[in-house]
């Protein structure tokens, strides 16, 4: 039998997210026992040219929200890109895991098959609603968690493989 679609994305997208929420407890800890002013974190890069910790958070809460928003065929909540602080980002996931409880099995029935078209970079995209998620969509989001880990690592915080991969089991 195969898995379904609801599956494949909201568990996934709510453990991502739990585990975004445990680096926000781990980046708290860390400023405050090292002395580091919380937005130099939020604010911080692996490269000049990459998107910092907030851009990460922003990102991976899009991938989540517009990923189910575009296999069920609805509009994705808006969120402004502001967040300057581990409280913003802990409000923006927050915002987030609210709306990934809205989605429903049912909703996502039959969006294996759904089309959809993302342009990244301006180059119009047509997926099937499977490929979309497993090509595009679930690939994002992980590149964008991966990315606030390295991150996180790279400024000192004490973030580790286990606190990647969440819960086991």
């Amino acid at each position: 039998m195969p898995v379904s679609m609801y599956r494949l994305t909201v568990p996934a997208f709510q453990r991502g997210l739990t585990n975004l929420g445990v680096y926000l407890d781990k980046a708290e800890k860390f400023v405050a026992e090292k002395g580091i002013d919380p937005v130099d974190l939020v604010g911080a890069r692996l490269a000049p040219d990459m998107l910092p910790l907030s851009g990460q958070y922003q990102r991976a809460t899009d991938s989540a929200k517009l990923a189910l928003a575009r296999l069920t065929g609805t509009d994705a909540p808006k969120f402004e890109d502001n967040e300057t602080t581990i409280a913003d980002l802990r409000a923006r996931l927050a915002k987030t895991e609210a709306y990934l409880t809205t989605i429903t099995p049912d909703a996502l029935d039959g969006s294996e098959g759904r089309e959809v078209v993302i342009s990244p970079g301006g180059n119009k995209v047509i997926f099937r609603g499977e490929d979309y998620l497993t090509g595009f969509a679930l690939p994002n989001f992980y590149f964008h968690i991966a990315t606030a880990h390295g991150i996180l690592r790279n400024q000192g915080a004490p973030v580790g493989k286990l606190d990647y991969l969440g819960r086991l089991g």
